[in-house]
């Protein structure tokens, strides 16, 4: 994620346009993870015992998740002027993608605590491929702005480290139910994350009298897809 970021200095000479179209890949980014969050979450919401109601806890997850993130943003939003508002962009981000790493983290835990060590490394080398580009989008919409040292290192952190802890629950904790509610509050984040994203993109675009919708973000849209997509190819199991 570290290594995604530090495409920042590259990122603020690049024109309003082609920043928009970059924002357009980050928002690509999230559908993907969106969707395979969303899906991984159902898929281990089958395997818990019928009792537990493993698809009322991903859903009910998830809604907590959006609703929380939701109110934390609206209460700061009003205190805050527009590259703040720019670095709670990425903050959010750094946030649902965090979440979405605790469930990585999860699955190279249980792969080393099922004694397939070869599997755990190529997951690792894997995801942090994967993950470089995750780091490009949360450096995006504060690409234009100064942000201080500190809050790279701080939404590095958030978004990373808990890969780290998924991998320590995943070695010795792990369970279908706590990876259902995990993966359902990361759902939940991303799809919040989406809407701020997508608001800021079309903010940019209110400001030149278009439409979001250009060609270039179309192309950035797609190429965010494409972009996980092939890298997740790296961690098909």
């Amino acid at each position: 994620v570290a290594l995604g970021m530090m495409w920042h200095p590259f990122m603020r000479g690049l024109k309003r346009r082609t920043m928009d179209a970059i924002l357009a890949l980050t928002l690509g980014l999230l559908v993907f993870l969106l969707i395979d969050t969303a899906s991984e979450g159902l898929e281990k919401a089958a395997l818990v015992p019928g009792a537990l109601q493993g698809v009322i806890l991903f859903g009910a997850g998830a809604l907590l998740a959006y609703f929380l993130i939701q109110i934390i943003s609206s209460r700061k939003a009003g205190k805050r002027d527009e590259a703040a508002g720019r670095l709670n962009i990425a903050f959010l981000l750094a946030i649902g993608i965090g979440l979405h790493n605790l469930a990585e983290g999860l699955v190279v835990g249980a792969a080393y605590a099922s004694g397939a060590a070869a599997l755990g490394a190529f997951l690792v080398i894997g995801f942090t491929l994967h993950n470089v580009t995750e780091g490009i989008g949360i450096a995006a919409p504060v690409a234009v702005d100064r942000p201080s040292i500190k809050s790279f290192i701080t939404l590095a952190a958030i978004a990373g480290l808990p890969a780290i802890i998924g991998a320590w629950i995943g070695g010795f904790v792990y369970s279908d139910l706590a990876a259902t509610i995990f993966l359902g509050v990361g759902t939940g984040a991303i799809v919040q994350v989406i809407v701020e994203v997508g608001k800021l993109l079309m903010r940019h675009g209110q400001r030149e009298g278009q439409s979001a919708a250009t060609l270039p973000n179309l192309i950035g849209f797609t190429a965010g897809l494409a972009i996980m997509y092939a890298t997740a190819l790296l961690v098909a199991v």
